[in-house]
């Protein structure tokens, strides 16, 4: 068990997934959430939302053991700087499915934003004496245009903090290998309650079932056999049915102090 670890957290699905594992492995958990002006700025009130979650399952789980901080990060002037993507300037269209086709790289990716995260995890890290820094990388996402998701960007940044001559921090990625799928039946099993997630960069109140993430989603659901909690501004009821989903499982310790809607 890690006495201390960091993770980045931002509010979405696969943080979700990941503050759950890391919850059960580390003594004192520092969750880190930066607010850089993004468009989507409601995964911050879901991060929060969460952080909370976490809190009562530890409680109602007898998972004391586990202290979880969160701290919410402005970093708001990377705005003025990151000009080239839809998810800080709002000027850029945010892409959706068919945009993706061919391309190398979204016009929603943020120029070495999980770089940029990394570097401060680890900095607090080494400050507060953490040797273990979580990041949600995941292949998929890779796939999708994301080059600093990919496993040989965590492996050449492992490289990279390794030159530290007085504090050696080990950067954990445990969904890197997982589809969408693998970490909706892993939340189902941890009792996560996904409603309370967002994951779609309109950041508009009802998810857009044509962008990339959420279409990503949707797909992780369904093949997990699953109904998404969460509205969208799409009618999906057609497509649950043909995939043969069933409702997603209410955790009642969480909706009991959250109510039935997410934040």
């Amino acid at each position: 068990m890690d006495k201390k670890a960091v993770m980045i957290f931002s509010g979405g699905m696969d943080s979700a997934a990941m503050l759950r594992m890391a919850q059960f492995q580390s003594g004192e958990l520092h969750c880190l959430t930066f607010d850089y002006g993004q468009r989507h700025i409601r995964e911050l009130e879901c991060a929060k939302t969460q952080i909370e979650h976490a809190k009562l399952v530890s409680f109602s789980h007898n998972f004391e053991d586990c202290e979880v901080i969160h701290k919410v990060l402005d970093v708001s002037f990377l705005k003025e700087l990151l000009t080239t993507s839809s998810l800080t300037n709002t000027d850029i269209d945010n892409p959706d499915v068919k945009d993706m086709v061919g391309e190398a790289q979204p016009v929603s990716y943020v120029p070495f934003r999980n770089q940029l995260f990394l570097t401060i995890a680890c900095a607090y890290a080494e400050s507060i004496g953490a040797e273990t820094v979580y990041h949600g990388a995941t292949q998929v996402d890779s796939l999708a245009g994301y080059w600093d998701g990919s496993a040989e960007f965590q492996e050449h940044f492992q490289t990279l903090i390794g030159l530290n001559r007085t504090h050696q921090i080990t950067l954990n990625c445990p969904l890197l290998s997982m589809s969408k799928q693998a970490i909706v039946e892993f939340c189902v099993g941890s009792r996560d309650d996904l409603k309370y997630t967002y994951t779609c960069y309109s950041g508009d109140e009802l998810s857009d079932a044509t962008t990339p993430s959420s279409s990503l989603r949707i797909k992780g659901f369904a093949d997990a056999g699953y109904i998404d909690p969460i509205e969208y501004k799409q009618d999906l009821t057609k497509y649950w049915e043909d995939n043969k989903c069933k409702p997603y499982p209410i955790n009642e310790v969480f909706s009991d102090r959250f109510g039935t809607r997410g934040p």
